[in-house]
């Protein structure tokens, strides 16, 4: 029987990212995510925020482009595994279990603020996963006689 193991998170960065590179010179990107429902009290009828942070390893490439462009703040859309895994805490000698998700994608969201850009508002989109170049539009055709030929080309939508 197949399984899946898929993660898919939206949310904010709650710090820089850490990179660092293994003795094989493997780069190494650490970060923390914010993610927050809300939901109305059915007795007293606030509004209730519950805020989740996660714990993100990106490797290669990937934590390279996080380490230049993830910042504090930034909302990001991350796509990867669950990995489980325990440590001894070095103060109370007691076992904990942590999770871990293993980035596989990455896209920045919002504007380019901080990019160094021309223009601080940019695009909502930047991507900045590893992917081929989307293809480019197709050239239009020369144009068929549809009657629509003699129509105002002022159309206002």
């Amino acid at each position: 029987m197949a399984s899946v193991n898929k993660v898919i998170l939206m949310g904010n960065c709650g710090r820089d990212p850490e990179v660092r590179y293994l003795p094989s010179g493997q780069a190494v990107a650490n970060v923390s995510i914010a993610t927050s429902t809300k939901r109305k009290d059915k007795n007293s009828g606030e509004t209730i925020e519950d805020t989740q942070w996660h714990r993100i390893t990106f490797y290669d490439r990937l934590a390279e482009i996080a380490g230049e462009y993830v910042k504090k703040g930034r909302p990001i859309y991350v796509e990867g595994r669950l990995k489980y895994g325990t440590y001894t805490d070095k103060t109370t000698g007691v076992e904990k279990n942590t999770v871990d998700i293993i980035a596989t994608e990455l896209q920045l969201l919002g504007g380019r603020e901080g990019m160094g850009g021309p223009s601080e508002e940019g695009a909502s989109r930047a991507p900045a996963r590893s992917a081929p170049p989307a293809a480019s539009a197709p050239r239009a055709a020369a144009p068929a006689k549809s009657g629509f030929d003699d129509m105002d080309d002022d159309i206002p939508f």
